[in-house]
């Protein structure tokens, strides 16, 4: 069996999958494996819904269309738990839901309730069942799905992967920052909750600075890990989808960084928590990871013979080709209300001086397709993908193969994002087409 995989998939316009000649190769691979795996980074709601304040950086909504390009360009299972999946609150998410529905669409992350969005999609194929999980660390409070009880529903939302962060100070910054908590007389109003039983005590060694916690330890750093409870409601359909399944995916979208070899944060390096769960989810069953929500590539780790992606980029990106805005968008970018969407986007970009459009790392990635014998993971395939850098926002954004320079140079990068982590490859091809190859077993 082949598993096609990739990262975030943001589509606003026709694709043609079928019918351009630029993109139609990258197409017929995805749709020649025998199943295909996506992130859904956007809302295909057909703008209904309320608009809400704390969305994932933009409006993402779309109509509903959209699912039929992705359909047709190949796509089997659709990851859909993202910091965009409440852009239109919860009204908006039952319209998305409601449209994946009618189309029969096999998706994960998002439901009616807790246990809804951690439930795992199944894809059937004559060689296997292929079952996906998905979830996201980066969203806003509220947005997760709750769970049900005996005399009350849940609440709709994403499938959470919270964290615990921890800041890691000196003994001297810390009883500093003690002081001004004091002084500033936050420790008496946090008091005042916990008498009021609106709050609740922090441990003994951790000031708990409003939203911020700190601790004394040996270097300046930040701690993450990912959340126990989380963990274990999410490992609970892990070992589900193990027993009614041959393979199972689990997706991730998380935006967090961690340190680089430099002790510096960067967004090309995942969270210390990512990798926690990663290899957590492995653990308990999981055949692959598929991460995702940066918008660029990370590196690749072989855990116990099994791929760990941290970050699979954009593999769709027209994030700038949002057809209607609301005013919440305009007012987070402080932009006049009478602006028109892509205005919008070229004031936020500075007419492409910044952002997404002034950096190449965010228009290239990689996409691999795994082979499996026997259950297993055999070898992998490491395609590199273009998505076509310009200076119009309405022809960028679209994938396709890399070839030549441009491809080796793409692979020869997450080549050097995986080496961190142990991984090497073989390179195969030529100047016209070269990709990377991982033997994982017999």
């Amino acid at each position: 069996m082949k598993i096609c995989l990739t990262g975030d998939s943001i589509l606003f316009r026709r694709l043609n999958s079928l019918s351009d000649p630029k993109i139609a190769p990258l197409f017929d691979m995805i749709r020649d494996c025998d199943i295909s795996f996506t992130n859904l980074e956007l809302v295909p709601n057909d703008f209904i819904g309320d608009p809400a304040l704390d969305m994932g950086g933009t409006h993402f909504g779309a109509s509903s269309w959209v699912l039929d390009e992705l359909v047709e360009a190949g796509f089997d299972l659709f990851a859909a738990a993202t910091n965009h999946s409440l852009d239109y609150s919860i009204s908006g998410l039952r319209k998305t839901m409601e449209e994946l529905d009618r189309r029969e669409i096999l998706y994960a992350g998002i439901g009616k309730h807790l246990d809804d969005a951690r439930r795992p999609a199944y894809a059937t194929h004559p060689l296997g069942t292929v079952a996906m999980l998905s979830c996201t660390s980066t969203f806003a409070r509220g947005q997760e799905a709750a769970g049900q009880t005996h005399v009350m529903q849940g609440r709709p939302g994403i499938n959470p992967l919270r964290f615990s962060t921890m800041h890691h100070v000196s003994s001297e910054e810390l009883e500093t920052l003690r002081r001004i908590y004091a002084e500033l007389g936050l420790q008496q109003v946090k008091d005042d909750k916990i008498q009021l039983g609106f709050a609740f005590p922090s441990a003994p060694d951790v000031l708990a600075f409003e939203n911020l916690s700190f601790k004394a330890g040996d270097r300046t750093e930040i701690r993450t890990s990912p959340n126990a409870i989380d963990t274990q409601g999410i490992a609970r359909w892990i070992g589900e989808a193990r027993m009614v399944s041959d393979t199972v995916i689990v997706s991730i979208h998380a935006h967090e960084s961690g340190y680089n070899a430099a002790g510096e944060i960067d967004v090309e390096i995942p969270a210390e928590f990512l990798v926690t769960f990663a290899r957590q989810a492995i653990d308990e069953g999981a055949d692959i990871v598929a991460a995702h929500g940066p918008h660029l590539l990370r590196g690749m780790e072989i855990y116990k013979g099994k791929p760990i992606f941290y970050s699979l980029g954009n593999f769709i990106g027209q994030n700038e080709l949002v057809e209607r805005l609301p005013a919440e968008s305009h007012a987070v970018n402080r932009v006049d209300i009478d602006l028109t969407p892509h205005r919008v986007y070229k004031a936020r970009s500075n007419d492409d001086a910044k952002g997404f459009p002034a950096e190449q790392r965010f228009w290239e990635t990689v996409m691999p397709i795994c082979t499996f014998h026997d259950g297993r993971v055999a070898s992998i395939e490491i395609h590199p993908i273009t998505l076509n850098l310009g200076p119009s926002a309405h022809t960028r954004g679209v994938p396709a193969l890399a070839q030549g320079k441009e491809g080796q140079r793409i692979l020869e990068h997450f080549a050097a994002l995986s080496a961190p982590f142990g991984t090497h490859f073989e390179t195969h091809g030529d100047d016209a087409g070269v990709t990377l190859r991982v033997r994982v077993g017999a």
